[in-house]
């Protein structure tokens, strides 16, 4: 049975939607919750795959949140041993920064239901073909990465280039939120503090706006979801081969 780690970084932002897809694929699930436990050190040799999740801090809290550097490490240890990555939001991010990337703080936050674009590379790729040529996503981002030297771009958004790519045959960051369901969104849409980060961007949500997006939207995502982490899942367990990692040190 395939064991699968999780880096969750506070309790609003769960696996969603994907938690009961891993469960009934039949892999355990390892969670390792930095908002409780802000000092462990996983050691990924034990996983044939991981997936890490969003959050409201960005890769330039390392120096305050010492987790992101065990984090780093634990993925740069996932690529090396070749094993499938999945980084969501903050998960991608930090993925991108492993393979030498910049992350930014981007010009206007991307909040809500926004249009998503595979190039053709998307189109063809073996986890994100599923989605449409273009549908609508949700999202929740300040910050964004830049596509890593070496990785093929697979799909882009109006307000955000670099929304999906994919480095060697098994390790995938999303900008945006597959996982999402209503219940999940309307979490969101309650926190003040998230709320109030927006604000202090410039940014005030409609959420009356994106509750009604949201059931326009969701049943159709939801469905492209389950087809792409299906495929992703299906990476799980299969020795893929090792490519060569730029020279990084986390400090």
């Amino acid at each position: 049975m395939p064991r699968i780690q999780v880096f969750q970084h506070v309790a609003a932002e769960p696996l969603g939607t994907l938690d009961p897809l891993i469960r009934r694929r039949g892999h355990r699930i390892r969670f390792s919750n930095f908002e409780r436990e802000p000092d462990l050190q996983p050691d990924m040799a034990r996983y044939r795959g991981l997936v890490v999740l969003g959050g409201p801090m960005n890769v330039e809290d390392r120096d305050r949140r010492p987790h992101l550097l065990a984090e780093l490490r634990a993925i740069e240890q996932m690529l090396k041993l070749g094993r499938p990555v999945l980084g969501i939001c903050l998960g991608a991010q930090l993925l991108a920064h492993v393979l030498g990337a910049p992350i930014r703080r981007h010009p206007v936050p991307e909040v809500g239901w926004h249009p998503l674009a595979t190039t053709d590379a998307g189109r063809q790729d073996p986890v994100l073909a599923p989605l449409d040529e273009q549908s609508p996503v949700f999202q929740w981002h300040r910050y964004s990465f830049q596509v890593p030297d070496g990785a093929v771009h697979l799909a882009r958004s109006p307000l955000c280039e670099p929304q999906a790519f994919r480095w060697g045959d098994n390790a995938y960051g999303f900008q945006f939120h597959l996982e999402m369901d209503e219940a999940l969104i309307e979490r969101w849409l309650a926190n003040p503090r998230y709320l109030d980060e927006l604000r202090a961007c410039g940014h005030a949500a409609d959420a009356d706006d994106i509750r009604a997006q949201t059931r326009q939207h969701i049943a159709a995502m939801q469905a492209s979801s389950e087809a792409v982490f299906n495929r992703f899942l299906d990476l799980v367990g299969r020795p893929r081969r090792k490519l060569t990692l730029p020279s990084r040190e986390f400090t």
